[in-house]
């Protein structure tokens, strides 16, 4: 399974998902910087999850339309820790979202 990092999500997250999904940022993939509007273009057929924090991201844009599925975790800072402390609900959704579905995890919401 192919995880995407936002650009807003510490990059040294991917060091918690690697040993078991094939993880990229969206600055690795030179995307940094893009609008959403843009970034959700090139989303399209390049992963099956997109983990951010943006917790307005599912209401900013049509997810009816989205081939992947998005993670938003909430966390109290972006500090590893603290995906650290929520990553078994971070793998259980990555493996039950489905497309153009958003999953919460973490802290409030």
């Amino acid at each position: 399974m192919r995880i995407l990092l936002d650009e807003c999500v510490n990059p040294r997250v991917k060091q918690l998902l690697e040993p078991y999904y094939t993880v990229l940022t969206v600055v690795e993939c030179g995307w940094g910087g893009l609008p959403d509007n843009v970034l959700l273009k090139h989303l399209q057929g390049s992963c099956e999850v997109f983990l951010t924090i943006d917790q307005g991201f599912e209401h900013e844009h049509n997810l009816a339309l989205l081939d992947f599925g998005i993670v938003i975790a909430h966390v109290p800072k972006n500090r590893t820790l603290y995906y650290k402390a929520i990553s078994d609900e971070i793998y259980q959704a990555v493996s039950r979202v489905g497309l153009g579905e958003v999953v919460h995890v973490g802290g409030e919401r």
